[in-house]
């Protein structure tokens, strides 16, 4: 080990005994459930064990704060059991929990099915078009509705219900729209028919400008807020010359982080509404490539997006602010040099709460609210791509106090999680065979 990976790993440690680990892995003040383990240790005042111990890939890059990075290595006491509730599925991208216990699954390329309670994959849903297809859906009876380029990392992607769904029955989708001159994300809304075999009054509300002819960073996560807009996460499209600086062009939703009303209209208070130049739909700006979002039980959006190498990061997203992609970023480019011009750290931008190095590859998030599991109230789970898990983040007054590794044992990139309705825990594994899980409380 290089001297100077050597000095960043001690000074991780200190800096974590004297600040990160002041909780020593203790569940937030409302959990029903204290970690006795850590709970015993911060009696004894020990020292913290940050569940990181590898090299990192910027070992000369510093934290801003203590507990940025690193975090306590905490162990839940909840018991829990894994239930393969399907088999079989392509590439799911997301799961989304329907109220009757069933699920609505997207796959990669391009279905939206519904899986059973019991497991039972349904048909595809009609009213989508097949990739690479566009023109008039025989169920809208619309004309022009595009066709899904299932490229790269692109495809049908995440789906979201509506927060009036149980009265409307309406969903949202994102997908990456195959257009004149390459691709964009976009998002559209249709109504679930009785039946649930198909989709009507299909229209897209929403197109990221401007197209770009690649298949990488859609970004692409769907969130409802208590405000009832729907926040769209978008990436960057990965090209270093080109698409990388509209993250700070306000005149781009590249690298943004979008707020608009179910119908597709822009709400009058998002923080760019007035501003010449700027697209109204933007409401946060400085982003690489968010994958998960999750809103809290305050309201408060979270986000995990991708860095590039060593600087995946956990952000509290805010009106109007700017998160730095790519004026700051901690890690380094995937060909191991140095972020050009770029620093960790600069007045009037965002730090992110808590970033990952080396990477966990994040994709989807949910705040666990539910009575499944007292103990993990409060917590962020987080879906682990490359390193092929579900982390669990502790979170007290908006700082990381512990990370756990779930499901490590399985080997499987965790492409989604979600809360179902009755407080059980849903994952989708990111796999041409893939798999959907229950986790719940062991019997």
């Amino acid at each position: 080990m290089r001297k100077n990976q050597i000095i960043f790993v001690l000074t991780v440690l200190i800096t974590s005994v004297g600040a990160a680990c002041a909780q020593n892995g203790r569940e937030p003040a409302k959990s029903a459930a204290p970690n006795a383990a850590a709970s015993a240790a911060s009696s004894a005042n020990a020292p913290c064990a940050p569940l990181e111990t590898r090299t990192a890939n910027a070992p000369d890059q510093k934290p801003a704060f203590p507990g940025q990075t690193r975090g306590c290595a905490v162990k839940s006491d909840a018991a829990f059991d894994v239930t393969v509730v399907a088999k079989g599925l392509n590439k799911p991208w997301a799961v989304e929990p329907l109220p009757n216990g069933d699920f609505l699954i997207t796959e990669k390329d391009g279905q939206l099915r519904i899986v059973s309670a019991k497991g039972e994959i349904g048909q595809p849903i009609s009213g989508l078009l097949p990739v690479n297809q566009g023109g008039v859906s025989a169920v809208s009876g619309q004309g022009g509705l595009p066709p899904i380029s299932a490229r790269g990392q692109g495809g049908l992607l995440d789906v979201a219900l509506s927060p009036t769904f149980e009265r409307d029955n309406t969903i949202f989708w994102s997908f990456s729209e195959q257009r004149t001159g390459g691709s964009g994300t976009s998002v559209a809304r249709g109504v679930l028919s009785a039946d649930r075999r198909s989709l009507e009054q299909v229209r897209v509300i929403f197109r990221a400008l401007p197209t770009y002819d690649n298949g990488l960073h859609f970004g692409s996560r769907l969130a409802f807020g208590a405000d009832n807009m729907l926040y769209i996460t978008l990436g960057d499209r990965f090209d270093k010359a080109t698409t990388r600086p509209q993250a700070q062009q306000l005149g781009s939703h590249l690298g943004k982080i979008i707020r608009i009303n179910a119908d597709g209209s822009v709400p009058a208070d998002n923080p760019f509404a007035k501003q010449n130049g700027a697209l109204p739909e933007i409401w946060s700006l400085g982003h690489r490539n968010v994958q998960s979002a999750a809103f809290d039980d305050q309201g408060r959006l979270w986000t995990v997006e991708h860095g590039a190498q060593g600087g995946d990061e956990l952000n509290l997203i805010e009106k109007g602010k700017n998160y730095g992609w790519a004026v700051i970023s901690y890690g380094e480019e995937y060909s191991g040099e140095s972020f050009s011009g770029a620093a960790t750290q600069k007045e009037g931008y965002e730090q992110p709460v808590y970033y990952w190095d080396p990477v966990i590859a994040p994709s989807g998030a949910q705040y666990y609210t539910g009575s499944a599991f007292p103990g993990w109230r409060g917590s962020l789970f987080v879906g682990a791509l490359r390193e092929q898990k579900l982390v669990r983040l502790v979170i007290k007054d908006n700082r990381v106090v512990g990370e756990e590794h779930l499901l490590a044992d399985r080997g499987q990139r965790i492409r989604d999680v979600r809360q179902g309705f009755d407080g059980a825990l849903y994952v989708v594994t990111d796999a041409a065979n893939g798999e959907l899980w229950k986790i719940s409380p062991k019997r």
